[in-house]
């Protein structure tokens, strides 16, 4: 297992690409099991987390090549209708085959599913929606067992506790694509991953009105056929780079990023002094001398995202003044306070709030990550700490940043990897 070694107090300086959206290409990976015929799918980024759905594929019977960001997927044998606990059980997204399986083969069995240890993320909106369109849904031995005679259109409410679920309205609207009728989907999610897996679904012949709003229908079609598409840019992966030029001080022109994408997290670091250009496709970021503390509320998109959450807070952790960080996604994602406070940070947490006394510095010290953005939080907390900082368990990190160590190294930070 590698451990992540970081030299801190360095600026980092120049240009760096976005990879393509990790919770854009799982579930249209997923979606590819919707037809027989074959998929072309660009702008993939190389990840652990793609790389554990496209085995996922393979043990559904698809045939998969991945080259150079393109996947390209075809039927090889007969399909497999189960999505097996050794695969699912590792990352969330996978549990979207669901939705696909038994729209298209009337039947599915797969694993409940597993990834960040980040509170308590039910799939019950999933086998709600499951149901409503007509299904029999049994839940045996870490399994769901879903079958139908035929899948039917209706509407359906996928508002839950926390907000709308973008996996669960994923799922669903996959699977509707295929029943008969018309199928309404109130309280959806409007995230941009879940616009790019309807641009593709349309692509493949679907009929969907009204993604990216809460309210989705999807008239259902016979069958879908193939077609190629291309992953809009990572916006988590975006904002992560502009809080870690903010952080040290530097300056650094994000490319292949759409900015319309990040609105509040760029209204945020806004409010809290940074300096930025925004272009068509890029964005450039610029430290000034004073940044001020600011308040964080997360909320289902357009709000502030959830994924950012732990990365802005390695930020105000070094802004003078107090800030407060609300959790309303997931309240108890905040597993990353206590690794920060032992570099130093001043933060209390008070149930889904963390109060964030900004210091002067941070200092290196070996951390642990928990999860994929906890590990981002610690990366940039290193970044600007003062000594050496080690950072275990970061196969998290690998889950979603592609080239990161890379990427960092470009822009001129001390950064490499080490056995543990």
């Amino acid at each position: 297992m590698d451990k992540l070694l970081i030299e801190g107090g360095l600026k980092l300086r120049g240009e760096v690409t976005i990879s393509g959206a990790k919770n854009s290409v799982l579930p249209i990976l997923a979606a590819t099991l919707l037809t027989e015929d074959a998929c072309i799918i660009k702008g993939v980024p190389d990840l652990r987390d793609t790389n554990t759905m496209l085995k996922i594929l393979k043990s559904l019977g698809k045939a998969v090549e991945f080259d150079k960001g393109v996947v390209i997927v075809t039927q090889a044998k007969n399909a497999n209708y189960v999505a097996d606990y050794k695969l699912v059980s590792t990352m969330r997204a996978s549990f979207c085959v669901l939705g696909p399986l038994l729209a298209r083969l009337k039947k599915a069995k797969v694993s409940l599913p597993g990834g960040c240890i980040i509170g308590v993320r039910p799939v019950d909106l999933h086998l709600k929606g499951m149901r409503a369109l007509n299904s029999q849904i049994d839940i045996e031995s870490g399994y769901v067992l879903a079958k139908t005679q035929k899948l039917k259109g209706a509407n359906i409410y996928l508002g839950g506790e926390y907000g709308s679920s973008v996996l669960a309205t994923d799922n669903v609207m996959m699977a509707a694509t295929l029943a008969s009728g018309r199928t309404v989907l109130e309280s959806a999610a409007c995230e941009p991953e879940v616009h790019d897996l309807a641009e593709f679904l349309i692509k493949m012949g679907a009929k969907i009105r009204g993604h990216g709003t809460p309210i989705v229908e999807i008239e259902g079609v016979r069958e879908l056929h193939g077609a190629e598409h291309k992953i809009i840019p990572d916006r988590i992966e975006a904002g992560t780079f502009l809080l870690a030029a903010l952080i040290t001080g530097g300056d650094v022109i994000i490319k292949n990023v759409f900015a319309k994408h990040l609105g509040a997290v760029i209204d945020k670091l806004q409010e809290s002094g940074a300096c930025l250009d925004i272009c068509d496709n890029s964005i450039r970021i610029r430290h000034r001398k004073h940044l001020s503390p600011t308040n964080i509320t997360t909320l289902p998109y357009p709000g502030f995202p959830t994924d950012m959450q732990a990365q802005i807070m390695s930020l105000m952790a070094v802004t003078e003044g107090i800030s407060v960080i609300t959790e309303k996604i997931y309240p108890d994602r905040f597993m990353h306070v206590a690794e920060l406070n032992r570099m130093g940070a001043h933060i209390q947490r008070e149930g889904p709030h963390a109060i964030v006394s900004g210091v002067k510095c941070l200092s290196g010290a070996p951390v642990m990550a928990s999860d994929l953005r906890a590990s981002a939080c610690l990366l940039l907390a290193g970044l600007v700490a003062g000594g050496k900082t080690s950072i275990s368990r970061i196969y998290h990190l690998e889950r979603g940043y592609e080239n990161i160590e890379e990427k960092f190294r470009n822009l001129g930070a001390r950064i490499w990897r080490e056995k543990e």
